[in-house]
């Protein structure tokens, strides 16, 4: 939904002060893609995936259960984290949206195909008419 003139000059006036009173932050946020710190957290979570599959097979190799249990936990937690961060990078946010995301948008009905019961049910019922008449 666009803005009014109204809230679009008052979000400009607000922008201006921004940048009068702090230009660096101003600029830092302007240029700041969420996308590039979500693939920083992919990447780490990989680095630490691969340290957990090494604490658990050294765990696994020199016949400690704790390191092993210690990296499978480890693997876990990162792999969890690294998919968290890949679902913010793909666009979705892993739920539902915003309310004030879907009052925006306007409700969409897409047309449904009959499910396979409902051509079961239909089949059964033209079997069962056909046997009457």
């Amino acid at each position: 939904m666009p803005l009014s003139e109204h809230e679009q000059r008052m979000l400009d006036q607000i922008e201006q002060a921004l940048y009068a009173e702090d230009p660096k932050f101003a600029n830092t946020v302007r240029q700041t893609n969420p996308a590039v710190h979500y693939k920083r957290w992919i990447v780490k979570a990989s680095i630490g995936f691969v340290i957990g599959i090494s604490l658990l097979m050294g765990g696994a190799i020199f016949q400690q259960v704790v390191v092993g249990v210690i990296g499978f936990i480890v693997m876990l937690a990162c792999l969890l984290w690294g998919l968290s961060a890949w679902r913010r990078v793909a666009g979705g946010s892993g739920g539902e949206p915003a309310p004030a995301q879907q009052a925006a948008r306007p409700r969409q009905r897409r047309q449904q195909r009959p499910g396979m019961m409902h051509r079961f049910e239909e089949r059964w019922r033209r079997r069962q008419e056909g046997e009457n008449s």
